[in-house]
């Protein structure tokens, strides 16, 4: 799936598949070392504050539930042209009352942030953008989840196929759903160690995983 520049709010999948895709793929990664640091992380992992993406470099994305079916996502990514724009683009016009406000507000004054979309109602949306705006960075960051196949070939990388057990397929499938079973993505996974797979096991249950909720 191709991704807009800039994005357009129907270049998402809804939240719940999102969230699903890049949680499924921050659980496969995901190791004690990592949750023990306390200082800056890359890579991708969930939290307490949600779902993150860094590559130390030019990219970095959170997105987080916010309850009753309601998520934002923000973030940057070097190709975006937002906080360049003159005149200047407002990020939260028309956002509604319940995002992460003091966060994205801090992000904003530190010169971070390259746009914002929110979740409410199976519905995404974000600012008005100018006619000469060029990219917001959504593709660059979010195509490696909004691509179902680029979550596949990632996941691929983590896991045993080619005997009787479940597929990469059929695993996404299940975390799409929400009845995703630590135990039957633990048996697929390549050598790992024992921390890992507690790692592992602690993130598919922060995910959700066990039945489908906001």
């Amino acid at each position: 799936m191709t991704i807009h520049r800039p994005g357009v709010p129907e270049d998402l999948p809804a939240a719940e598949i999102l969230w699903a895709r890049w949680a499924l793929l921050a659980a496969v990664a995901a190791t004690s070392a990592d949750e023990s640091k306390t200082g800056h992380r890359t890579g991708i992992w969930l939290d307490a504050e949600g779902l993150h993406l860094d590559d130390c470099g030019c990219t970095w994305w959170t997105m987080s539930r916010m309850g009753d079916g309601r998520f934002v996502l923000y973030g940057e990514d070097e190709a975006s042209t937002v906080k360049f724009h003159a005149p200047t683009i407002d990020m939260l016009a028309g956002a509604p009352d319940w995002l992460p406000f003091e966060e994205l507000h801090d992000r904003l004054e530190g010169y971070e942030l390259g746009c914002v979309y929110w979740y409410e109602g199976g519905v995404w949306a974000r600012a008005f953008y100018p006619d000469d705006l060029r990219d917001d960075g959504l593709d660059c960051g979010m195509s490696r989840f909004v691509d179902r196949e680029d979550v596949l070939g990632e996941l691929r990388l983590y896991l045993i196929e080619g005997d009787h057990g479940p597929s990469a397929h059929h695993l996404l499938s299940d975390a799409e759903v929400y009845r995703l079973e630590a135990r039957v993505l633990l048996d697929r996974l390549r050598a790992v160690g024992p921390t890992d797979l507690d790692a592992v096991t602690r993130t598919i249950a922060a995910a959700g995983f066990a039945a489908q909720t906001a």
